[in-house]
């Protein structure tokens, strides 16, 4: 029956994961930008949130917004990784709670939950457990170190895996110069890889699934994924033996490929092949070291890397910003601005991509939301529920899914078994 409602809602809805249903145990920014991501393409996401809490990122601000006259408020955090979903409110350590997201569980595609490793055991919402009564189930498990290994019982943040895996040794001003000590990223970047990680997984499980009608467990680390996406870096160590060191905006593998102090301010140069470069020398009027041997090939700038910057820096100096980006990008070589965030939303191209999208909440607050980046051309990503408050679906859900009457309802909000 399940398979033919979801045939049924892909062809009568233009998203590509109609009829796809999450339930979503995750919290604060990994699990939930996988799951936000599923919804924005269609999928129904039920996100299992604690009575009277919620989700910890929920209090994660100034900033926030008030919506309507109940005074319900949200912070900033919570929007930006939580729309296109229901929230319902279920105690799963109390026995009945847990029975009712397992009965959920039993008609769910994939289930979703970053809980430290063997947490969810105890309250028979682990894989095994949920495998037995539903074997076509995606279980995704995200967690800091892995389910095995001498870390895996550890607890794990963005801020903590970002210096053990090797990025924050990478990142900042070069060592010995003023302000230099290792750096974070200024974006939680090991939750957000991992959440595309787990949803490329999922994906590619249900695949799997669909054709075989058998689901799986998906492992997902934030360790693990931040050490993969270190990419070449982590290639100049394995294959070259290089230990790469913090270059502040300077290219280890590529030159010139910077920032550079214009007139007024900076610009970014971004030459990634020999005629780019030579075309960069010619607009700043250095034709002979656009023709000069010594420079010829990236390996022979690398070598030289001093050198060129100091002649390109010496001529990109009696530009303006505004006057010399324009130029470049007449010229055919890669550049631009290093914008704020307010400039960055103020950009002709943003506002042309519809990058920012608005959503209602349920009070009636109307708030803007960071798109969905892809452009579908059969199937759109949709903005059709603004994240929701704490609870809001719960009666909904449980009547939609399990059946339950409102005489039920009522005595389990009584037990203190949903909120």
């Amino acid at each position: 029956m399940q398979e033919r409602d979801s045939e049924t809602l892909l062809r009568s809805a233009p998203y590509a994961l109609a009829g796809l249903r999450v339930l979503d145990l995750s919290r604060v920014l990994a699990g939930p930008w996988a799951s936000q991501i599923l919804g924005d393409l269609g999928a129904d996401v039920i996100k299992v949130e604690q009575p009277g809490a919620g989700d910890d990122t929920r209090s994660w601000g100034p900033p926030f917004v008030e919506d309507g006259a109940e005074g319900a408020r949200f912070s900033a955090y919570f929007l930006g990784c939580n729309r296109n979903k229901r929230s319902i409110t279920v105690d799963m350590a109390q026995p009945t709670g847990a029975d009712l997201i397992r009965a959920l569980a039993r008609d769910s595609d994939v289930v979703l939950e970053n809980f430290k490793v063997g947490a969810l055991a105890r309250y028979g919402l682990d894989y095994e457990s949920l495998r037995a009564i539903n074997p076509r189930l995606v279980y995704c498990s995200i967690t800091g170190f892995g389910q095995d290994g001498p870390l895996a019982k550890r607890p794990g943040y963005d801020f903590v895996v970002q210096g053990m895996s090797g990025l924050m040794s990478i990142t900042g001003q070069p060592e010995g110069t003023p302000g230099a000590e290792p750096m974070k990223v200024g974006v939680a970047v090991s939750d957000v890889f991992t959440g595309l990680y787990a949803t490329i997984s999922i994906l590619a499980a249900l695949r799997h699934r669909d054709a075989t009608g058998t689901g799986q467990h998906l492992d997902c680390a934030l360790l693990d994924t931040q050490v993969a996406v270190l990419a070449n870096q982590a290639m100049n160590w394995l294959v070259g033996g290089m230990i790469p060191r913090p270059m502040g905006n300077l290219h280890p593998n590529v030159v010139p490929y910077r920032t550079f102090p214009t007139r007024d301010g900076h610009a970014i140069i971004a030459t990634g092949n020999d005629r780019q470069f030579r075309a960069l020398c010619r607009l700043l009027k250095l034709d002979a070291m656009a023709e000069d041997p010594r420079y010829g090939d990236n390996a022979a700038r690398v070598a030289r890397r001093d050198e060129v910057e100091a002649a390109l820096g010496a001529a990109i100096a009696q530009w303006s910003t505004a006057d010399l980006i324009p130029a470049m990008a007449e010229a055919g070589v890669p550049g631009g601005p290093i914008n704020r965030i307010d400039q960055v939303f103020a950009e002709p191209q943003i506002a042309a991509r519809g990058l920012v999208q608005h959503m209602t909440l349920e009070g009636g607050t109307t708030v803007p939301v960071v798109g969905f980046p892809v452009k579908l051309s059969a199937t759109p990503a949709r903005y059709d529920s603004a994240p929701p408050q704490l609870g809001a679906q719960t009666d909904a859900v449980l009547h939609e899914r399990l059946a339950l009457a409102p005489e039920t309802l009522a005595d389990l909000r009584r037990a203190g078994v949903i909120g």
